[in-house]
């Protein structure tokens, strides 16, 4: 559920007498989400949310060398970028659940797509009982 759809529901249900672990659970939220939004006017909101959009990632310092990774190697995974930070960079102790989401936004923004390889298969005889391990 996304920003101002979420605050518009919270905000309906509370209106409508619900507590806020009721409306969590309506909403499918945390209720920390539910209690930071509880009180907040439309403006503050707003608030927030540019703020939030300005807020630095802690992966930037290292987004020059992932850019030029994905551009010299676009068939890069994640979980390779994720190896090589770690070998290169002590300082690194990210998740990689992180990076992929971080990768996915910088792929978009410098239109760095995936090649994606085509399977190759094909059917296998059938065969006795006791070969096909």
């Amino acid at each position: 559920m996304k920003g101002w759809v979420m605050y518009q529901e919270n905000q309906q249900l509370r209106e409508l007498g619900l507590n806020k672990s009721q409306v969590a659970r309506k909403l499918r939220i945390d209720r920390r989400t539910v209690s930071k939004y509880w009180r907040v006017t439309p403006d503050e909101f707003a608030q927030l949310r540019e703020k939030a959009g300005r807020r630095k990632k802690g992966l930037d310092r290292y987004k020059r060398r992932i850019v030029g990774w994905l551009m010299e190697f676009p068939e890069i995974s994640t979980a390779q970028i994720h190896d090589w930070l770690k070998e290169n960079y002590r300082d690194y102790h990210g998740k990689e659940r992180t990076l992929r989401r971080y990768i996915k936004k910088l792929r978009e923004q410098y239109g760095i797509t995936k090649p994606v390889a085509a399977r190759q298969y094909e059917a296998v005889d059938e065969l006795a009982m006791g070969y096909h391990a």
